[in-house]
């Protein structure tokens, strides 16, 4: 049995262009495009207003914001441990 020939690829032809896919796709997405989503008031606890900001951002700009998300969850994590739930149990 004998396997399927190989081929050689350069990077030129592993290049796809953008407006082959979908606009939703993240490679159509220009850096720093904003989205934002809100939900239903009639469908939240109370009415409540939700709105999710979703910032575009790639290369540097990206790792800044991972690690400034990442100390974010670090610190709510820090304080939910020092702030154990009350279960109202005696």
């Amino acid at each position: 049995m004998q396997g399927a020939p190989v081929t050689t690829e350069t990077e030129d032809d592993q290049q796809e262009p953008a407006d082959k896919y979908s606009p939703e796709l993240p490679v159509t997405i220009p850096n720093g495009t904003i989205f934002a989503y809100n939900l239903d008031e009639g469908k939240t606890p109370g009415g409540m207003k939700v709105r999710w900001k979703i910032r575009v951002a790639n290369g540097p700009e990206a790792a800044r914001w991972d690690a400034r998300q990442a100390e974010a969850i670090r610190e709510a994590l820090t304080w939910l441990r020092k702030h154990p739930a009350r279960t109202g149990r005696t």
